[in-house]
């Protein structure tokens, strides 16, 4: 699942697990395992056969644009080959490359106040907001206050350089806070100054000094104007006391300050590998039905290699107890108590297993279980009785994690006809929610989002299947909420479909400790739930498939162009 959106937390460790790391061995999946044939039906048994092999080490976290990728892509298209699916790709092929630009901060980015210039990375770490991203030069700073209390009006707001700060968590000053959240608190500004630098860690430096990357052409490969939206950085006491002219303690929310010049601006830069979506369709069995679509997609990527090796189990008893649901946790200092749980975890862990160094980000749950479950119920599907009267079209979508980029580039530039896709469910981390995962977690613990946005027939339609087809799963509603501040419904491929007001349903099992850690490991996935998930897709699936006519839309469709919001 894509984490842009939300907090920026990368997998670091904080001060406290360098005091309880002990260094030694490699490597992150110490029992993966070989090749083995897998049978026609969904098992336990084929999803961990297929899971070790494309959450290994050896494919290098599976990053778009780099060699890991192209690996898994590769693997993925010869495992549809196997299965005996058909490639819908471009020219009649298993891929449709995406052109995606890496972005980086342009070498000329610096600021001045009044004689003083401002570099990035000394006290300033800019975010990149895409292409439109409006100017700051010429600026005039304003205290917005801070977070939590009395803020500025966004008429107060537009067009200037809004200094914000936050106040501590549990004693510790904030480092990285919700930049999206930040951002549409203050959407009329010319820029956002987040007054926390000083608070930033070391790891925290490295994970926000990579950029992310865009369509080349713009959002939307040159489909449509990007969104206008504030310049983002975090900024230094020294930067933001230069703005506003004096200390900013004591002072009010609306003070305004000095005027800024210079530019913050990123470039971007071609990938050296091709980044891919994989494309492949099984045709339906019903003559008149067949070129009608229900598309099953699940997301192929995750996030590389991690600049510094960590010890895997000191940051996952860290976790366990300060951040439990991994990147979308806020961990503070651990109180005494805390520590000692920690150390309590550690020593268990440690007469497991001995010390080992991980620096690969494997996603084996994010998002390599719904990639792999795309596979089985392929399989399933492909060598059972019974075609589904409709054609299934499977996708797997590349740099999900760079913001939706391959679900945006495929569904504006479909390589099936757009309105043949009947309904699209999207398939993103359906390995884990267990009691220990999350509070009322469980083996029949999925959440559901999305799946009447569009189509209360979806919706009621999966809530049928579900019952009556015996999945026995607890579909947890919760996350689909409007205005919920995880946000979901934005995360993910699905929204890039719903937008062109084609029925979604988003099947997760939502996140957990190891959630966009070096710890989202294939060991920790739970296969009998993941198969049990992955039935009730395929049923699902069937189902709609099997319909004697097209999902009925009967909500208001959104703006393609528009700016998603839950």
């Amino acid at each position: 699942m894509n984490r842009v959106l939300r907090r920026e937390s990368p997998p670091s460790v904080l001060s406290i697990l360098i005091l309880l790391a002990a260094c030694g061995g490699q490597g992150s999946t110490p029992e993966a395992t070989a090749p083995l044939p897998t049978s026609p039906a969904i098992t336990a048994a084929d999803l961990r056969t297929r899971l070790y092999a494309f959450a290994d080490d050896s494919m290098q976290g599976r990053r778009s644009g780099t060699p890991g990728n192209v690996k898994g892509t590769d693997w993925i298209a010869a495992e549809a080959r196997r299965i005996g699916l058909e490639p819908a790709g471009e020219g009649g092929g298993w891929f449709q490359t995406v052109p995606i630009l890496r972005r980086g901060l342009d070498s000329a980015t610096a600021l001045t106040v009044e004689g003083q210039t401002f570099e990035a990375w000394t006290d300033m770490i800019p975010r990149d907001q895409g292409v439109g991203a409006r100017p700051v030069d010429g600026a005039r700073a304003i205290y917005a206050g801070a977070w939590g209390g009395t803020l500025i009006t966004p008429e107060q707001a537009a067009g200037k350089l809004v200094v914000v700060t936050f106040p501590p968590q549990n004693g510790v000053p904030t480092g990285t806070v919700n930049r999206a959240q930040t951002t549409q608190r203050f959407s009329t500004a010319a820029g956002i100054v987040v007054a926390t630098l000083d608070g930033v860690g070391p790891s925290d430096r490295i994970d926000l000094e990579d950029a992310g990357a865009q369509l080349a052409g713009g959002s939307s490969s040159g489909s449509h104007a990007a969104p206008e939206t504030p310049t983002f950085l975090y900024g230094s006491t020294r930067l933001a006391e230069a703005l506003m002219g004096g200390p900013l303690a004591g002072m009010q929310p609306g003070t305004e300050g000095r005027t800024v010049s210079g530019t913050v601006r990123f470039v971007g830069t071609p990938t050296d590998y091709p980044a891919r979506n994989v494309v492949a369709i099984l045709r339906g069995g019903d003559s008149t039905l067949r070129g009608q679509m229900v598309a099953i997609g699940a997301h192929n990527d995750h996030e590389g290699i991690f600049p510094e090796a960590l010890d895997h189990d000191s940051l996952r008893a860290f976790n366990r107890v300060l951040r439990p649901e991994g990147a979308n946790s806020t961990p503070g200092k651990p109180t005494a108590e805390q520590a000692a749980e920690i150390r309590a975890i550690l020593d268990s862990l440690r007469q497991e297993r001995k010390p080992r160094r991980d620096s690969v980000l494997n996603g084996a749950d994010d998002d390599g279980s719904g990639s792999v479950a795309l596979l089985e119920i392929a399989e399933e599907m492909a060598k059972g009785p019974d075609r589904p009267k409709r054609s299934i079209l499977f996708v797997w979508h590349t740099a999900e994690e760079m913001g939706l980029l391959g679900s945006d580039y495929f569904t504006r530039h479909p390589t099936v006809p757009r309105d043949s896709i009947v309904a699209q469910l999207n398939v993103d981390m359906i390995g884990r929610g267990s009691a220990t995962d999350r509070p009322g977690g469980g083996p029949g613990y999925l959440q559901m989002i999305g799946s009447r946005r569009l189509s209360t027939e979806l919706g009621d339609l999966i809530d049928r299947v579900n019952a009556e087809g015996g999945h026995g799963l607890g579909l947890d509603y919760t996350y689909d909420a409007d205005g919920h501040p995880d946000n979901y419904y934005c995360r993910s491929d699905h929204y890039m479909y719903a937008r062109f007001g084609i029925p979604i349903a988003f099947f997760t099992t939502g996140s957990h400790l190891d959630y966009h850690q070096l710890t989202d490991e294939p060991q920790y996935i739970d296969y009998d739930k993941m198969a049990r998930v992955a039935s009730l897709i395929d049923d699902v699936a069937r189902t709609a498939a099997d319909l004697d006519h097209r999902i009925v839309v009967d909500k208001p469709k959104p703006d393609p162009n528009g700016v998603c919001k839950q």
